[in-house]
C-alpha cells in the first residue's frame, strides 16, 4: 500500500532548515545568558514551525474548495461516457470498460501544506455513476491493484476528499510494479511541482485504445498505458506511460498536450480561449519541470521490486 505524502513546507524545500535551527539556538543561548532564560521558551515554541515537514501548517476550511468549479477547465466527454462531478474532482466514466476516461482536479500548495487525514480503508462504488461503477471485488485475486487516478496523497487534506478518491470510479487496474513504481514517482513529482508553482491543474487517465484484457465479474478493462497532464496557467506538459515495470527516466515519456489529444481523441481544455489553449498545448519546455534523480534511482532500485 502506498503511503500518504508528507506535508510539504518551504523549509524542507530549501534543504538547510537544520543549520538555520542550530544558528538560531546559538544566538538565543547567548541572549539567554545575558538577558534571562525565558527567551529559550521562544526557541522551543518556534522550533516546531521551522522543522522540515510540519504537522498542521494549514487547517483545512471545508467552506472552500481546492478544485475549480469552472467547467471550462474540464476535458471533453467522448462517446456515451458520463460526466460525474464530486466536490474535489470530476471524471468521465466509461461504462464499457468500467474505468474513468479521465479524472480532473486542481492541486495547490495550500492543500499540500494541510495536515494529512487518515487514509481511507474502504473502496466504495460511486453512487453518482448512473450505470453503477465497478466493485471492490472485481479486483480481488486478479493480480492487479486498484490504481488511483486522483491519488490519495493529493486528496489527504480533508476527510471528504479522501473518501471521494476511494470511489471505484476513480480506479483502473494497474500491476503493482507500475502503481508502486513509475506512477508513484510521477505522483510524488507532481506534488513537488504543485508546491513550487503554487497550483497545478491535473488530468489523469488510461489510454482506451487497444484494451483487450478484462478482470472481474464486471469485466474491468486493463489499459496498456496511462497518461497525466499538468498545467500551471503558463506552461503545460503531458506524459503517456506504458503500463509495465519501467526503468527509463520519467522525462522520456513527456510530450505536448496536443500530441496526447491526438492519441486519445479528447479535447482537454475545450472551454479555454483558443489563443490561451494554443500557448500551453502546442509544445512543452522540459527545462521548466524539475525531475528528482534520487527519486528515479529509488524507483529503479527499490520500488520496482516491492
Amino acid at each position: 500500500m502506498t503511503k500518504l505524502r508528507r506535508n510539504h513546507s518551504k523549509q524542507n524545500k530549501s534543504g538547510n532548515s537544520f543549520m538555520t535551527r542550530i544558528v538560531s539556538f546559538t544566538v538565543l543561548l547567548i541572549a539567554a545568558i545575558f538577558g534571562g532564560y525565558s527567551i529559550l521558551d521562544d526557541f522551543a515554541n518556534s522550533s516546531s514551525s521551522s522543522s522540515g515537514y510540519e504537522d498542521s501548517t494549514i487547517q483545512y476550511d471545508d467552506s472552500q474548495s481546492f478544485t475549480s468549479t469552472d467547467d471550462s477547465y474540464l476535458p471533453s466527454v467522448t462517446g456515451k461516457n458520463q460526466l460525474v462531478q464530486h466536490k474535489y474532482y470530476s471524471l468521465s466514466y466509461n461504462e464499457k470498460h468500467e474505468i474513468p476516461e479521465w479524472v480532473a482536479y486542481e492541486l495547490t500548495r495550500k492543500s499540500l501544506q494541510a495536515k494529512n487525514v487518515k487514509r481511507a480503508k474502504r473502496f466504495n462504488s460511486d453512487p453518482k455513476v448512473n450505470t453503477r461503477s465497478a466493485k471492490h471485488s472485481d479486483y480481488t485475486h486478479s493480480g492487479y491493484t486498484r490504481g488511483h487516478l486522483a491519488p490519495a496523497g493529493d486528496m489527504a487534506f480533508n476527510e471528504t476528499a479522501m473518501q471521494e478518491c476511494f470511489y471505484m470510479s476513480n480506479m483502473a487496474p494497474q500491476i503493482r510494479p507500475f502503481n508502486n513504481g513509475i506512477w508513484k514517482e510521477l505522483e510524488e513529482t507532481v506534488r513537488d511541482w504543485a508546491y513550487d508553482k503554487g497550483s497545478l491543474y491535473v488530468v489523469s487517465g488510461p489510454i482506451m485504445d487497444g484494451i483487450s484484457k478484462q478482470i472481474g465479474h464486471n469485466k474491468i478493462g486493463v489499459p496498456k498505458s496511462f497518461y497525466k497532464i499538468l498545467v500551471d496557467g503558463n506552461d503545460g506538459i503531458a506524459f503517456n506511460i506504458p503500463h509495465d515495470r519501467l526503468e527509463d527516466r520519467l522525462e522520456s515519456y513527456a510530450m505536448s498536450i496536443d500530441d496526447l489529444e491526438r492519441q486519445t481523441g479528447i479535447d482537454f481544455f475545450q472551454g479555454f480561449d483558443d489563443a490561451v489553449e494554443q500557448r500551453f498545448e502546442s509544445s512543452y519546455n522540459i527545462n521548466k519541470w524539475k525531475f528528482d534523480n534520487k527519486r528515479y534511482r529509488l524507483r529503479v532500485e527499490k520500488w520496482n521490486h516491492e
